[in-house]
């Protein structure tokens, strides 16, 4: 996978703030950087760990990494904290409240890292970045917003100057990220049209999503988004099939490839693939049901099989 800083197609940047796009495995990654401090937003997964480290490495030139910050604690989120703070010792991370208690128990089931079958390897947070707080980076005033719907306790920043959104899986240039909560349950649908709102109060002029290239067009994203949340709340089936084929091809990414049989091991003891299926499946016993979603990956040409072999495309 290349990591490339996507800026080109945007105006200059304000100084000091640095994009860097990534793969949807890893969510993408924010340098704020002054001469009193450097400050890197989010960490991407596990798996790429390597490549986030470089990534801080290369674009500090040798300065310390002073301060993680974590828009919320998904294992594509955070999946390199642990590899960061062992490069900085006098890093600090801060992460929202919400999962405060989990992380201190590390309780990877609340952390949600068991029952969607991820890693994320043990980390320490230092402070708590407070919705309705402010931060200063980078010589510029980061407000500190709530945005609960795809996840209960993410929160984003933005800048009121600059009118700059960092807005993690809130918002991206087409949708948001699937909303955890309905996967379990929990009535959440409401929350992302209420953070949506949100983020057409704040009016920004540039939004850097967690995932996919920065972009200007709020007004239209904000409309898609909203477009794909109605059809959602209509028809929750439909949210709960977009969930399944997440968690797998997620994994997929993951893997490159796997035998069938071991992916059916997985998909077996994954919780909230099972949850799902009880959910929504009207009775589909669990192999069928998620052979149609292997199905429906395979007509969207997100996956191939051969010869038993599960390829991500």
């Amino acid at each position: 996978m290349s990591v490339i800083p996507n800026t080109a197609s945007l105006a200059p940047l304000p100084q000091g703030l640095q994009v860097f796009e990534r793969g949807w495995l890893s969510a993408n990654n924010i340098l704020l950087m002054d001469e009193a401090s450097a400050v890197w937003i989010d960490s991407g997964y596990v798996s790429h760990a390597p490549q986030t480290l470089a990534l801080v490495q290369n674009a500090l030139h040798g300065r310390p990494l002073d301060l993680l910050l974590n828009t919320h604690l998904h294992s594509d989120h955070c999946g390199g904290n642990h590899a960061l703070q062992n490069a900085y010792a006098n890093l600090q991370t801060w992460i929202p409240p919400g999962l405060a208690l989990a992380v201190s128990q590390w309780d990877e089931t609340v952390l949600s890292y068991a029952p969607t079958g991820q890693e994320c390897p043990r980390f320490d947070f230092h402070g708590l970045l407070q919705p309705g707080s402010e931060i200063r980076l980078a010589g510029m005033t980061w407000e500190i917003h709530a945005a609960p719907g795809h996840d209960p306790h993410s929160v984003i920043f933005f800048e009121r100057d600059e009118r700059i959104l960092i807005s993690a899986d809130a918002l991206w240039e087409h949708g948001f990220g699937v909303v955890f909560p309905e996967l379990e349950g929990v009535a959440a649908f409401h929350e992302v049209g209420q953070t949506l709102d949100l983020i057409e109060s704040l009016n920004p002029l540039l939004v850097i999503p967690g995932h996919g290239s920065p972009f200007r067009d709020c007004a239209k994203a904000l409309q898609f988004a909203r477009q794909k949340l109605a059809a959602f709340t209509r028809h929750p089936e439909k949210h709960a099939r977009y969930g399944a084929k997440v968690l797998i091809k997620f994994k997929l990414l993951e893997w490159h490839q796997i035998e069938r049989s071991k992916f059916v091991d997985w998909a077996e003891n994954n919780q909230y693939l099972r949850l799902l299926q009880e959910a929504y499946a009207f009775g589909q016993p669990y192999a069928e049901w998620l052979d149609m979603i292997l199905g429906e990956l395979i007509k969207s040409q997100a996956l191939e099989i051969d010869e038993s072999v599960l390829r991500n495309i």
